[in-house]
């Protein structure tokens, strides 16, 4: 099959994307001290800009949103000014970034919060197994440090929920500042916003607890206030419906995303960004459930996952999605999109250096 159509330009929002090839949020722990990403975060990205788009890795809207040792924040000046030099990078060699903002909610660990306290979420519910990684004091280029068991999270009160809701909203104030040209809210993969929308991870009985409409207030509430913020055209939002990940869970997956598809297409943000379940014995997306999630959105879809140049190809060409993430091939081949265009092989990453460290595993390849 023809890659063609993955060099096609295509508009997202206000914004000319060269091609369909899109560089997905991947967690690289490189920040330095004070959780500001730095000039080697920024060669990594510049290095790649030949991608239709960037997405950052995940960057806190607030000290309580971390959940693993070494990821950005943008929550203050310093963190504003780091993150410049990688828009910078990037915008100086022709490229397009976004910047996921996150929340990690209960997926963190006491010795990753401010003052030690217990992280946070939509309930006292606790994921069994999930494990965050945790510096144990050490810097990122020491790539040393330990795999933890989340901490017990304590459930949000409702006027805590909307305090959160402003800190979005200002991280999205703050990318801009940055230089980022949109931001994606990261509500997918179980973190802070996820476990409001799951069913089996929030056992709320207020406004953002039970019914799927309140369950959805959170994420709903949030794009709210970003395009009031910042304007609609500039965002994008992740959701991830059937996976598992950092345990949560959907009793009716379907309905739930279909929902969130439809509150999403009514705000007519930029993106959806459909994240794949992609471990070995995932369930396949059944075909009349990408097309349900087409009907419900009408702006641009992202999906990403185990996709190969081919089966990108043909995901584009059935109408189910208008560019495609490629992860963890991104890591290995800073020249992925020359690589597709040749049909060149693509190098494999050295996984023991995925996070932490420093230049081995980052920008040695």
């Amino acid at each position: 099959m023809s890659t063609n159509i993955l060099f096609e330009k295509v508009k997202l929002g206000s914004l000319d994307l060269k091609n369909r090839i899109i560089m997905p949020p991947m967690t690289r722990s490189r920040a330095s001290k004070g959780d500001i990403a730095n000039a080697m975060m920024a060669e990594y990205y510049g290095l790649r800009a030949d991608a239709g788009l960037i997405i950052s890795e995940g960057t806190q809207i607030s000290a309580e949103g971390q959940g693993y040792a070494w990821t950005p924040g943008i929550y203050n000046k310093q963190q504003i000014a780091g993150w410049k030099l990688s828009t910078d990078a990037v915008h100086k060699n022709g490229g397009v970034i976004f910047a996921q903002i996150w929340h990690v909610g209960r997926i963190s660990h006491t010795s990753l919060q401010p003052d030690g306290k217990a992280p946070v979420s939509s309930s006292e519910l606790v994921a069994d197994g999930v494990k965050v990684f945790a510096s144990n004091g050490n810097e990122a280029s020491s790539g040393v440090g330990e795999m933890l068991q989340h901490s017990k999270p304590r459930a949000l009160t409702s006027a805590e929920v909307k305090e959160r809701v402003k800190q979005f909203a200002q991280a999205g104030k703050n990318a801009i500042e940055a230089g980022f040209d949109g931001i994606e809210v990261h509500a997918a993969n179980g973190y802070l916003i996820n476990q409001f929308i799951d069913s089996e991870a929030n056992t709320r009985t207020d406004e953002y607890g039970g019914s799927l409409e309140n369950r959805l207030r959170f994420l709903d509430e949030t794009v709210t206030a970003l395009v009031n913020a910042i304007g609609k055209d500039k965002i994008g939002v992740r959701l991830a419906p059937l996976t598992t990940l950092n345990g949560t869970t959907d009793a009716n997956p379907i309905e739930t995303y279909i929902e969130a598809c439809k509150l999403l297409n009514k705000h007519d943000i930029a993106y959806v960004h459909i994240a794949a379940a992609d471990w070995d014995d995932a369930p396949d997306m059944p075909v009349s459930f990408k097309q349900q999630l087409r009907d419900a959105f009408k702006n641009t879809i992202i999906y990403a996952g185990k996709y190969t140049p081919e089966t990108a190809s043909k995901e584009v060409e059935e109408g189910y999605a208008d560019l495609i993430g490629f992860g963890r091939p991104f890591i290995a081949n800073p020249d992925l999109v020359t690589k597709i265009k040749n049909n060149t092989p693509f190098k494999d990453g050295d996984s023991t250096k995925y996070f932490g460290g420093e230049r081995a595993g980052y920008l040695d390849y």
